[in-house]
């Protein structure tokens, strides 16, 4: 079963009960930048949701949970209700982030108890437009009637104290979501501090991509993660706990089962001086 549809697939599904349309888009140079694409266009009927307001709870103090910390369930709860999202709905997601934000969604959905399906639109909001799909810049009222009850999966997370305790750990592997130079600390543009959590591999969640940027199949996707044993627990961040998100559902169609978020990620980790740093490449320096 494939979780990306294509734009004709979609368009199927417009006027289907029992399934909500839900743009995400949002850019991390310009907060508001997806707001205002949306109120400029979008698939009709498709409610707009925002990382840092819906998908994110509010920032704490001395930088604890990072950049876009896990929002609390009833609040997550209430924007699901508000655009009719209940515990079985069909939910179609899209952005223009390369999956990243619709991807964030689909794990918040999985987390908060939610067993329905979640496709996300190959091609983004772009993508759409590009194949001369209908838009629309009318906003859907908010949903009425609808209820979402709460059934957190805390299996799905690991915390920062977790994630330290397993550093070095046989039978666990991190993977670093990030583009390689952040990884290897040569830049970091965002959070306190360069480099990655000691142990850590590098695999960049965009490699989850062909060049066209359809995703790759479960057979590619295994590849990405060859030499890692499907008996391992597996821990996946990023920088905020968004784009790790991709590389989870990449690996769980990979075959592995035992797939866990780090959600503070690295601005959660960097934020706290005494915790270890590594730079370059780990693998690297394993063959060494």
């Amino acid at each position: 079963m494939t979780y990306y549809q294509k734009a004709d697939w979609v368009l199927e599904q417009l006027s289907k009960e029992g399934t909500v349309i839900v743009d995400a888009r949002y850019a991390l140079n310009d907060t508001e930048a997806g707001k205002r694409a949306y109120a400029e266009a979008h698939i009709p009927g498709a409610y707009y949701v925002d990382l840092s307001h819906d998908l994110s709870g509010p920032k704490r103090p001395n930088g604890e949970g990072g950049r876009h910390p896990l929002p609390e369930p009833q609040a997550l709860a209430a924007v699901f209700e508000r655009i009719g999202i209940g515990q079985q709905t069909t939910v179609i997601a899209y952005d223009d982030q390369g999956g990243a934000m619709a991807s964030r969604l689909r794990w918040l959905l999985q987390w908060l108890g939610h067993d329905g399906q979640v496709y996300l639109l190959e091609g983004g909001f772009a993508g759409w437009q590009a194949a001369g799909k209908p838009v629309s810049t009318e906003v859907p009222a908010p949903a009425e009637g609808v209820t979402f009850t709460p059934a957190v999966r805390e299996d799905m997370l690991v915390s920062r104290d977790e994630v330290k305790a397993r550093i070095g750990k046989a039978g666990t592997v991190l993977i670093d979501s990030r583009e390689a130079p952040r990884y290897r600390g040569e830049v970091e543009p965002l959070d306190p501090a360069a480099g990655h959590i000691p142990g850590a591999i590098n695999r960049f969640w965009n490699e989850g991509k062909r060049a066209d940027g359809s995703w790759k199949s479960p057979e590619e996707q295994a590849e990405r993660f060859a030499g890692l044993s499907q008996d391992d627990e597996i821990i996946v961040y990023c920088g905020s706990g968004v784009t790790a998100t991709p590389n989870v559902f990449a690996l769980q169609e990979a075959g592995f089962h035992n797939v866990k978020l780090y959600a503070g990620s690295w601005s959660d980790w960097s934020s706290r001086p005494e915790n270890p740093i590594a730079t370059g490449y780990e693998e690297e320096q394993k063959d060494e």
